[in-house]
């Protein structure tokens, strides 16, 4: 396609991405500007910074429709934001009233005693993060700042090694990367200082890592997949304000993994599997663990006349403390898990996110009155991270995750004696590969099966595509496939024989599908209108060669009270 003339916008900070970091970023920075104005119109010192424009994009087709976590929030980041945010309308599920850990066998299960302390959530609140996200982008909005839905950011755009902004993607292409009769170029936001707040595998954030060699003295970030279905429950049975965590079956002993429930409100309960991704099988497979799991009598009976009705995936960067890269560079700031926070232990990050965006808006603060977004400046946000709370939190358990390297039993006593050294462990800084580096080939498996699969009954469990089409995913199916495969003869020939193609089981949405093409031989097809934005493949694919980049605006799933 020739080239194509840009509109440009310019701002003063834009954050990319509508999750919690970034809402909170803009609503604190937005607070702060006007409380700088207005100590100056009262003191009659400092210079009054006026409309500063700030602006939040987001690829999904409404602010929280690609919002997915567990989710139990820890209130402290929120409190610190917004000292009355009960008052303010704050949306949850209700309070946790009662918390629970329990071992899973095959059959049977045993409860925790004691809960352990990580996992104690008195105090806060069960959340739909869809929700929370929808009620923090209208303060957001009120405070003066410029929300924009269905704008992926699709490239970061330089003056030499300094960041500049964002170019926003294309709308109107066909299959072929032709315009059609509707196309509409990407526009260029152009901004002092850009705050990436894309999640977990941002799209922006993996092109600017190694460019800028932020993750040069970082360990590799690891990650686990995440799937959850939301269930409606029949009248008065849930007490609700219930936590529910299991370890255990069916996640075999040498991976990490392991469920959740939590009452919500009307009748709801959420309910979903985590797995790690630093397994040997290539036939793991997320989304059957998760079926698996709901199978489990203790399980089951909490569905007992339920009904499914929706669903969602996403990957979860777990890696902690040590994987973080460096947060800032000359124009750009990292927050969230763009940045790797999240406490694994805790399963909890999004007060983590929070956090972020408003220890980066209280140095977009300084920017903008020195009117200097160097590196030099920027820097002033990492040394506010590490005098904070946050810091604290995730340098005590910087260790746990690596922990689980070699299975479960080794984990929990790895993560007792971190808990007796403030997260030290055994030895600090523990070494760990990237998760498609764990993966086996066959002929190394020597012929060692995973636990075979169910069937699936569509009432209590459920095929991939059921639950994509209770995903509310949609793309436009005459657009570029957004799941780049850099080369389809090694997935259609030495990827079959090697590990006979995993990403037919590690992606929880049926993107990867093996097909007979021709009598005989199958080959890879990817449905990339199935495709709920989790980032697996592009993380799992053991030859690296699978890019996840942004879809048109607006696709992708549609997460309503997930």
């Amino acid at each position: 396609m020739p080239p194509v003339e840009r509109e440009v916008l310019e701002a003063d900070v834009l954050f990319v991405g509508g999750g919690p970091a970034s809402l909170a970023g803009a609503l604190h920075l937005a607070n702060l500007v006007r409380q700088h104005d207005e100590n100056v119109a009262a003191t009659g010192s400092g210079r009054a910074l006026g409309e500063v424009q700030i602006v939040v994009i987001e690829k999904g087709s409404e602010i929280g429709m690609h919002s997915l976590s567990g989710a139990v929030l820890d209130p402290r980041a929120l409190r610190e934001l917004m000292p009355d945010f009960e008052t303010q309308g704050f949306p949850h599920e209700g309070a946790v009233r009662a918390d629970s850990v329990h071992f899973l066998t095959e059959r049977g299960q045993f409860k925790f005693p004691i809960t352990p302390p990580p996992l104690r959530n008195h105090g806060n609140y069960i959340i739909s993060l869809h929700k929370v996200t929808r009620w923090l982008a209208t303060k957001v909005e009120a405070a003066g700042v410029n929300v924009f839905a269905g704008f992926p950011g699709a490239e970061i755009l330089y003056d030499g090694a300094r960041v500049v902004g964002v170019r926003t993607g294309d709308r109107g292409l066909d299959k072929r990367g032709e315009a059609k009769s509707n196309f509409e170029p990407g526009i260029d936001i152009r901004a002092r200082v850009t705050v990436l707040g894309e999640g977990p595998r941002g799209n922006l954030t993996k092109q600017l890592l190694p460019r800028l060699e932020l993750d040069r003295d970082s360990l590799p970030q690891i990650y686990s997949t995440g799937v959850k279905e939301l269930w409606k429950l029949a009248p008065g049975s849930l007490a609700g304000g219930r936590v529910i965590h299991t370890l255990g079956w069916p996640t075999p002993n040498d991976m990490w993994g392991g469920g959740f429930a939590y009452d919500m409100a009307g009748d709801l309960i959420s309910l979903g599997y985590v797995t790690g991704l630093d397994y040997k099988h290539p036939e793991t497979d997320p989304h059957m663990l998760f079926q698996k799991w709901k199978t489990h009598p203790f399980i089951a009976r909490l569905l007992a006349g339920g009904e499914m009705i929706a669903y969602g995936a996403k990957t979860i960067s777990e890696g902690g403390y040590y994987t973080m890269p460096r947060m800032y560079a000359d124009g750009v700031l990292l927050v969230g898990e763009s940045a790797g926070l999240l406490n694994a232990m805790r399963l909890k990050g999004v007060h983590l996110a929070m956090k972020s965006g408003m220890l980066a808006a209280e140095t977009l603060l300084d920017a903008l009155t020195k009117g200097d977004a160097s590196a030099e400046v920027l820097r002033g946000y990492q040394e506010r991270f590490e005098r904070s709370w946050a810091h604290d939190e995730l340098y005590r358990v910087r260790n746990f995750r690596q922990g689980y390297a070699n299975g479960l039993v080794p984990g929990l006593m790895h993560t007792g004696v971190q808990m007796l050294t403030g997260g030290r462990g055994l030895f600090d800084r523990r070494r760990i590969d990237a998760d498609y580096t764990h993966m086996r080939t066959r002929a190394q498996l020597g012929g060692t099966q995973p636990p075979p699969p169910i069937a699936l009954d569509e009432k209590l469990t459920f095929k991939k595509l059921t639950d994509v089409y209770l995903s509310g995913t949609a793309h436009e199916e005459d657009q570029p496939c957004h799941l780049r495969i850099a080369d389809f003869d090694i997935c259609n020939n030495r990827c079959t024989a090697e590990y006979g193609n995993p990403c037919q089981h590690f992606c929880p949405a049926s993107v990867y599908e093996m097909a007979e093409k021709t009598p005989g031989r199958r080959e890879l097809v990817v449905n990339f209108t199935n495709c709920v934005h989790c980032k697996t493949c592009d993380i799992m694919d053991p030859y690296q060669i699978i890019q996840w980049v942004t879809p048109e605006g607006g696709g992708g799933p549609n997460y309503v009270n997930l």
